[in-house]
């Protein structure tokens, strides 16, 4: 019986989380669930699942539960010191997900990633954590078991769907709603968001350099609208290996929780051959420069990716409340970028603090434009 820790419980992660997690009750207990502030979400999967532990990092409203109930960043930190469990699923959305991902990381056996923004500004210091780590985002996980099929592999093929907005021309005028669109996968408004600017790929650019140790230069991706091939490798006879699936988060997640073995899931996963149609195109970067912006932050090294990706979460956040048009979000981010002046991280504190300024520096931009 393996104790899970959840990080981020009520977004969709953790509700696919805890659904796979419901279907193996003999393998899997739940020994802690954190959220953000949706209390009455946390209510319900507490008197479903009891834990022994839950916590509201963003607010101090409770409910009568018969565990510990912990509130705040110093709550979850007393949790995570305090209770044992076996694997922690990291799917907090955005940087809040830095430092719980960091001391779950330091105590679990298993990481299993979801908090894609995690590895991106703190990966040198997550990866050094004495935890497995497997990742649970579809397309790292795919890499992850091509790479397990086949040694050798000298290139990552990342897929890319493409959001609700590969075929629009006139984003200045798209609205959250269209952007929030999505047509294959059920998300969090925000990595909707960055699937739509392709920014959710520059992030996992920099993401699988980090987990698989690939150089920007062997890391590729191709829009993939069908969503079905997740990514490939590539090998030095130009053979590939990839991994397909329906576009289902419960897949990856089941996968990590039952590495090496697996979980055995039920038909309705099933991915029917006979229906497919794959097809594959190069990416816009004109129309969508998240991606090349990525790419750059990631070849200028620390603290670049850690910009990057503060300055994207405080645009795409003001895209959402309306105050910018979509096409602004990649300028606030490059010019943030630009105007970045800080010295690469030694520690995870440094991480935390760079994050802290690179979103004030982002909200000045924003006043500029």
């Amino acid at each position: 019986m393996k104790r899970v820790l959840l990080l981020g419980s009520t977004g969709s992660i953790g509700e696919s989380a805890l659904d796979v997690i419901s279907r193996f009750p003999g393998r899997f207990t739940v020994t802690a669930l954190v959220a953000g502030r949706n209390i009455e979400k946390l209510k319900a999967q507490a008197e479903r699942f009891s834990p022994e532990a839950v916590c509201l990092v963003e607010s101090n409203e409770r409910f009568a539960f018969s565990g510990k109930f912990y509130s705040g960043m110093s709550g979850l930190k007393e949790l995570i010191d305090s209770h044992d469990f076996d694997i922690c699923i990291s799917a907090i959305s955005g940087s809040a997900g830095i430092l719980p991902t960091y001391w779950s990381a330091l105590k679990a056996e298993r990481l299993a990633i979801a908090n894609k923004e995690a590895i991106v500004s703190a990966g040198m210091f997550i990866m050094k954590a004495p935890c497995q780590v497997i990742p649970v985002d579809s397309e790292h996980s795919a890499v992850f078991q091509c790479l397990k099929a086949r040694p050798g592999a000298v290139e990552i093929i990342l897929t890319a769907s493409g959001g609700p907005l590969r075929d629009r021309h006139d984003l200045e005028s798209v609205t959250p709603e269209e952007a929030l669109s999505h047509p294959n996968w059920r998300m969090g408004a925000k990595v909707t968001v960055d699937s739509a600017t392709l920014m959710n790929k520059g992030l996992e650019v920099i993401e699988a350099h980090w987990l698989f140790g690939f150089p920007p230069d062997r890391i590729k991706v191709v829009v993939h609208p069908q969503s079905i091939v997740h990514s490939l490798v590539r090998f030095s006879d130009n053979s590939l290996i990839a991994q397909l699936s329906v576009p289902d988060m419960r897949i990856p997640i089941s996968y990590a929780l039952g590495y090496p073995d697996g979980l055995p899931l039920g038909e309705e996963f099933e991915l029917r051959l006979p229906s497919l149609e794959l097809s594959f195109e190069e990416p816009d970067v004109r129309r969508f420069p998240c991606l090349r912006l990525a790419y750059g932050a990631l070849e200028s090294g620390y603290p670049s990716p850690i910009v990057l990706n503060s300055a994207n979460e405080v645009a795409v956040n003001s895209f959402l409340a309306r105050r910018i048009p979509f096409t602004a979000i990649p300028a606030v981010i490059e010019k943030t970028l630009e105007k970045a002046d800080f010295p690469a991280p030694s520690s995870i504190e440094d991480v935390v603090e760079i994050d802290r300024l690179s979103k004030k520096l982002a909200e000045e931009v924003l006043r500029c434009l």
